[in-house]
């Protein structure tokens, strides 16, 4: 397959950034689908590189676009990526800024906002379930359903629930590891 042009990466990118409307984890899905689509990394590879962008400090869309772009070109498909998915996003929150204090008590706006956000839980969701289902082993189940609760029932915070899974796997992994050793 022939490289794309650094063009035609920070072009797929402001696509992405100026269409897709709610951040990060709304994005993730229309970056893949546009991976998937372009051929530009191989399938089995996406749901590492989610994995990485999303442990990764940063935003998850940036990281998506850093580890793409250098994926594909190196340092400078990074930098068309990440300025493709970032500039519609910045040019928004900039008016947005500008003009938002005058329109934001109008009843209008507080509705389209309210009804923007179980739209936005709605996408994460599938996504997650679309991932799940393609990694079915009952364990990512189990991780998912019990890192849910975590959150959302007992309210820790998602640094803990993140750390003790990293734990987790790193000690189910050694004791495997020393298992097979013998």
């Amino acid at each position: 397959m022939k490289k794309p042009t650094l063009w035609n990466i920070f072009f797929e990118f402001a696509k992405i950034g100026a269409f897709t409307i709610g951040g990060g984890y709304i994005m993730v899905p229309t970056i893949e689908k546009a991976i998937r689509r372009l051929g530009w990394i191989p399938e089995e590879e996406l749901p590492d590189m989610v994995a990485l962008s999303q442990s990764a400090p940063g935003l998850l869309t940036v990281n998506m676009s850093i580890f793409t772009g250098h994926r594909i070109r190196g340092l400078a498909g990074s930098i068309a990526a990440t300025t493709g998915v970032i500039l519609a996003p910045i040019i928004a929150i900039l008016l947005i800024a500008m003009f938002f204090a005058s329109f934001r008590d109008i009843p209008i706006v507080k509705n389209m906002f309210y009804g923007v956000r179980p739209v936005a839980v709605a996408i994460i969701a599938g996504y997650t379930v679309r991932q799940l289902k393609k990694n079915a082993h009952w364990w990512q189940w189990a991780i998912s359903i019990c890192s849910l609760a975590a959150l959302a029932v007992f309210k820790l915070s998602a640094v803990y629930v993140l750390l003790a899974v990293i734990l987790g796997s790193a000690a189910i992994s050694l004791f495997k590891h020393r298992r097979d050793a013998r």
